[in-house]
């Protein structure tokens, strides 16, 4: 088993990143643009995002990605390389920061059921295709070979 290879966490993980976010502007800021709108408007808010909230959002995703490639690097010794442990990391993150995180504002009633549900669903195909591809990017740090000491030096 090698070393953590952070470098390719953040590659990885800035590659799943930018598939999340490029899924999370086509599914909520276009597909459901209107949808997003309408409930943003029923709680009194404002209907279109600051340049600061996208920002945040984006920034949201690429973080999402990376702790996403760190799982897989975690989980990776006891479930094997590939894109099997890479799907489970991502049906992970998914199940912890989409479906537990959107819960709450659709308990509440903040959010419409069928909106939530829906993205939240989609959300699951961007967490496991961002696993996947962020894992292909990763590989594990190699370990410095050593030399088998002699007698010599032992002496």
């Amino acid at each position: 088993m090698g070393k953590v290879n952070w470098q390719r966490i953040v590659l990885g993980g800035l590659l799943a990143g930018v598939i999340i976010d490029v899924f999370e502007w086509v599914t909520n800021g276009v597909v459901f643009a209107g949808d997003w709108a309408d409930a943003m408007k029923h709680l009194g808010a404002t209907t279109n995002f600051s340049v600061k909230q996208i920002a945040a959002l984006n920034a949201w995703g690429l973080l999402t990605g990376i702790v996403m490639v760190w799982l897989y690097a975690a989980i990776r010794p006891r479930f094997g390389a590939g894109p099997r442990t890479a799907v489970l990391a991502g049906f992970a993150t998914w199940f912890l920061a989409y479906a537990l995180g959107g819960a709450f504002p659709v308990f509440t009633h903040l959010f419409p059921l069928r909106l939530a549900a829906v993205t939240t669903l989609i959300g699951l195909v961007e967490a496991v295709v961002g696993a996947v591809a962020g894992a292909w990017l990763y590989q594990e740090a190699s370990q410095p070979e050593t030399k088998p000491l002699s007698r010599a030096a032992g002496a």
